[in-house]
């Protein structure tokens, strides 16, 4: 990793989210951060990313050489389905502003965040980093899918009038410590952990919208933040790259809720809501390109990742996110 006369200053937007925040654990406990490198975690607070103005200003504060861009707009399946438009517009406007703003600072690489929801509805299985733009995403969260697919036309845009290397990430459902544990807006997986543990506090019944059947493969958010600082350095493709275990460990939404049901002992009875939506059934995803690159990397077992994440949520209920 080169920056502007030797000196290197990664500014991380979204710096204190479920990602931003895995990733300095890994820099700051993990030995992640090299010497003379100089780590910025953004907060919103910080920084209106839908405002250029406010953008500009804090590159111009830290004139990073590196940038990783995590923040968005970002919620479950039911925030979507009431918020499309909203999720197009301002993850369009925080995305431009970004990478636009980067350029004019001449930052040497960006390393932006996308989701496998970007991925067509109706296409075949595995998907792959070739299939992005094969067809229109699945309609519950189309408006999100279609503002993060164009950070690819962007840095595909760039490298052909500028020759920038941005590139940009596709994790899979990502989990663990400082999530969005709404009941409403969450992800499918934090949503569960934060109804489990009530369940179980209550003395009720745990209640799971939709069918269970539904299929994801889940990533902890510390072997995403390691692969991030791997992609950042290492990988030099404008392509992006899938992050994800592999296809082997996809797993059912009902196989997550009996895993959160096992981390909290809970023994009350569970019930399928099948009036919700399962949203999308499934969205497979192949990690060759990584295991390529990265043959030897090793990912946290779901199990022991997600009783990490269940006893971290317990022992922060009050002051996590939720």
């Amino acid at each position: 990793m080169e920056g502007n006369a030797g000196s290197i200053c990664v500014l991380v937007t979204g710096g204190t989210g479920l990602v931003g925040k895995a990733i300095e654990r890994v820099v700051k406990e993990e030995g992640g951060a090299k010497e003379g490198e100089e780590w910025i975690f953004l907060s919103s607070k910080d920084a209106d990313l839908t405002n250029a103005a406010e953008t500009k200003a804090i590159f111009e504060k830290h004139r990073p050489t590196h940038v990783i861009h995590l923040a968005a707009m970002v919620g479950g399946l039911f925030r979507h389905l009431r918020q499309n438009l909203d999720f197009w517009r301002k993850n369009m406007a925080i995305n431009d502003n970004v990478l636009h703003t980067a350029h004019e600072y001449d930052v040497v690489k960006v390393v932006s965040c996308l989701s496998t929801c970007i991925f067509p509805d109706k296409t075949t299985y595995p998907i792959d980093e070739t299939m992005i733009h094969n067809g229109p995403p699945h309609e519950s969260n189309a408006g999100y899918a279609y503002a993060k697919r164009m950070v690819d036309v962007h840095n595909r845009a760039y490298f052909q009038q500028s020759g920038r290397r941005y590139t940009a990430i596709i994790p899979t459902n990502i989990f663990g410590p400082h999530d969005n544990f709404n009941l409403e807006d969450g992800h499918v997986l934090p949503a569960l952990i934060h109804k489990t543990y009530l369940a179980k506090r209550d003395g009720t019944a745990l209640e799971v919208f939709g069918s269970g059947c539904a299929l994801r493969q889940f990533i902890y958010s510390l072997d995403l933040a390691r692969l991030c600082l791997w992609v950042l350095r290492e990988y030099d493709e404008v392509e992006p790259i899938i992050l994800s275990v592999g296809e082997e460990d996809e797993i059912s939404i009902k196989d997550a809720v009996d895993a959160i049901i096992e981390a909290f002992e809970f023994t009350g009875p569970v019930n399928y809501d099948k009036s919700k939506s399962d949203g999308q059934m499934k969205k497979t995803a192949s990690n060759a390109k990584l295991r390529q690159y990265r043959p030897d990397f090793t990912f946290t077992p779901f199990q022991k990742a997600l009783k990490e994440t269940c006893d971290w949520f317990a022992a922060n209920y009050d002051s996590t996110r939720k």
